[in-house]
C-alpha cells in the first residue's frame, strides 16, 4: 500500500505555533499550525498537512488545470485511499478530545503494522468560525500538526457565492465571528442582526444589545439598504430575534427592511450552512441544531403567510460538501502523484446517521470513486438503536474506524496480489 509523495515547491508553507498564531496570521498564505513541541522537529503529521494545504490553495485559486507536480520524492504516504472525519462526536465531544482520536491520528501518521501513512481531511457541519480558527483549535486539542487546507466546514462551499451576492445578512455564531468568516470568503457588504437592531431598537422588542454588541455593530440606515441574500453560518444564539429579522426580510420588497411585499414573494433567498437537527455536546443527551431552526422558520413563515418557504442547506448530507471534498483530494493526489483523479476509496467517519452516513451513501451512488461510510458510537448515534441510514460499518470509536479501513485495504491488496499471481501462472501454463 506504499506510494510516493511529492511536496510541491510552489510557495513556502509557513509553520506557526498553535499557541501564538492569530486568525490573521493564518490568512497570509499556506500555513501549517504546529504544537510548540513540534516547532523545531517536525512530527509525523507534517507531510500530509503541508501537501493538503498547498492543494487547497491551488483549488481556491483555480489553478488546478495548469499545475503539475515538479518532483516526486520517495515516501510512505499512500495515494490509494484517504479518510474524512466529522469532528464533533467523532474526535471531540463537549470541547474535550475523545481518547481514541489521538491514537487514531497516530495510526494514520505511520504508527501501524502496514508501514504507511494515510492522508486525511476534516469535514464538519460545525460553523461560525473560519477554517483557520478550527485549525488552531484542533491542533491544540489533538496536539499535532494540521493545516487550514484540511478543513471543510458546513459553510466552506458558500465562498463560491461571494460573487453572486453583494449585500448579505449573516446569522448565528458568537459576536462578530460570522461576519469575519463571510468577509474572509469575499462577501463585500456583510450585515449582522446586531447592525439591524442598532439601527432600530424596536425591531426585536425583547432583545437589547449589550454594550459590547452595540459597539461592534455597524451603524447604517437600513431604509436605504437592499439585502440580497440571508446566510445562516452557525447556530443562532437568539432564535426569537434572528427569526424575527429573517421573517421581516422574507416578507419585504426586495430585501428592504420596513417594507412588505403584497404576495410575500419578493424577499431574499435563505441559505443554511447545514441541516443537522441534533448534535453531540458535553450534555448526556443530544441538543437541537441548525436543522431545527430551519424547520421552525419554515413553519413560522407558513403560519404567517400561508405559503411554503423554500430554503437551501449546505453541509452534510448535501452533495456539494462531498463534491468539494472530492475536488480537494483530487488536487492533492494530482500534486503529489501526478494522477488527476481522487483516491480510489474515501472512508468517511461520522456519528450522525442523518447527515454523515446519509450524505456519504448518497454521494457514493454517483461518485467516480468509492465513498465508504463508517458510523461511530461516541456521538449522536447510540448503541441499541437502529440508524435510519445504514452505514457500511458500525464501530465503537474512531480508532476502530481507522483500523477497519486499513484492514479492509490490506485485504484488498492481498486479494489483488493473489489474482495477479494466478493470472501469471495461467499464462505460463498456456
Amino acid at each position: 500500500m506504499s506510494a510516493s509523495l511529492a511536496i510541491p515547491s510552489r510557495g513556502v508553507v509557513r509553520r506557526l505555533s498553535s499557541e501564538e498564531a492569530s486568525r490573521r496570521d493564518l490568512t497570509q498564505g499556506p500555513t501549517v499550525v504546529v504544537p510548540p513541541k513540534h516547532l523545531m522537529a517536525k512530527s509525523d503529521a507534517h507531510e500530509v498537512a503541508e501537501s493538503m494545504e498547498i492543494a487547497r490553495h491551488e483549488l481556491d485559486e483555480m489553478r488546478s488545470a495548469q499545475t503539475t507536480p515538479e518532483s516526486v520524492a520517495e515516501s510512505i504516504v499512500t495515494d490509494k485511499f484517504a479518510f474524512a472525519f466529522d469532528i464533533d462526536g467523532v474526535l471531540i465531544r463537549g470541547g474535550k478530545v475523545i481518547p481514541a482520536a489521538v491514537e487514531a491520528m497516530k495510526m494514520l501518521n505511520g504508527e501501524n503494522d502496514y508501514g504507511i501513512k494515510v492522508p486525511y481531511i476534516f469535514v464538519t457541519n460545525g460553523g461560525g468560525k473560519t477554517e483557520q480558527e478550527r485549525c488552531l483549535q484542533l491542533s491544540q486539542q489533538l496536539e499535532m500538526e494540521v493545516s487550514p487546507g484540511q478543513f471543510i466546514c458546513g459553510h466552506t462551499p458558500m465562498r463560491e457565492m461571494a460573487e453572486r451576492y453583494k449585500t448579505v445578512l449573516v446569522v448565528g455564531g458568537e459576536g462578530e465571528k460570522c461576519r469575519h468568516v463571510a468577509e474572509g470568503y469575499g462577501f463585500k457588504d456583510v450585515v449582522t442582526p446586531g447592525d439591524i437592531i442598532k439601527d432600530n431598537k424596536d425591531t426585536t422588542p425583547f432583545r437589547k444589545l449589550t454594550d459590547e454588541e452595540y459597539k461592534n455593530s455597524r451603524a447604517r440606515n437600513f431604509a436605504e439598504v437592499e439585502i440580497e441574500a440571508i446566510f445562516v453560518f452557525a447556530d443562532s444564539r437568539d432564535w426569537a430575534s434572528d427569526q424575527q429579522i429573517i421573517l421581516d426580510l422574507l416578507m419585504s420588497k426586495n430585501g428592504r427592511l420596513g417594507t412588505r411585499s403584497e404576495n410575500f414573494d419578493e424577499g431574499p433567498p435563505v441559505f443554511f450552512s447545514h441541516n443537522d437537527m441534533v448534535w453531540s455536546t458535553s450534555h448526556d443527551l443530544t441538543r437541537i441544531g441548525m436543522g431545527a431552526l430551519r424547520v421552525s422558520l419554515e413553519a413560522m413563515y407558513k403560519a404567517v403567510t400561508g405559503k411554503d418557504l423554500q430554503t437551501t442547506a449546505f453541509g452534510k448530507p448535501q452533495i456539494g460538501t462531498f463534491e468539494f471534498a472530492t475536488r480537494l483530494l483530487q488536487q492533492w493526489r494530482k500534486d503529489t502523484h501526478g494522477i488527476n483523479c481522487p483516491p480510489d476509496t474515501v472512508y468517511f467517519v461520522g456519528d450522525t446517521p442523518e447527515s454523515d452516513i446519509r450524505g456519504t451513501n448518497e454521494f457514493n451512488q454517483h461518485a467516480e470513486n468509492t465513498w465508504y461510510s463508517i458510523l461511530v458510537r461516541t456521538g449522536v448515534f447510540q448503541a441499541g438503536t437502529t440508524p435510519r441510514f445504514a452505514p457500511k460499518a458500525t464501530v465503537d470509536n474512531v480508532l476502530d474506524a481507522v483500523k477497519h479501513g486499513m484492514e479492509r485495504e490490506y485485504r484488498r491488496l492481498l486479494k489483488e496480489k493473489v489474482l495477479s499471481a494466478t493470472a501469471v501462472e495461467d499464462d505460463i501454463i498456456e
